[in-house]
């Protein structure tokens, strides 16, 4: 397990899902590498989409930006270590 504690920055998520999000990220830095972002993120997709169904999407790195519109109830961004965390699920249209 990684010693560093992530920083939430914005969430309109419930707390027990702000932390799965948290351990999900810290356990995919413990199986990958710290540069290797896209299956950091594909990891964390992956495992949130098992538990709470479809439509999850990841983004992981040190210098992005985005614009996207989700579910209410289900966005977080945080850092930890050197990277920023943005997990959100797509809005249904």
């Amino acid at each position: 397990m990684l010693e560093g504690k992530a920083m939430i920055q914005d969430t309109d998520m419930p707390v027990k899902i702000q932390m799965q999000a948290m351990s999900s990220a810290s356990q995919a830095l413990d199986l990958y590498d710290v540069s290797d972002c896209e299956s950091i993120a594909a990891h964390i997709k992956k495992e949130f989409d098992k538990i709470y169904g479809s439509g999850w999407q990841c983004v992981v790195g040190s210098n992005f930006g985005c614009f996207f519109t989700h579910s209410q109830g289900t966005f977080i961004y945080f850092c930890l270590e050197t990277l920023n965390f943005l997990l959100f699920k797509a809005a249904s249209t």
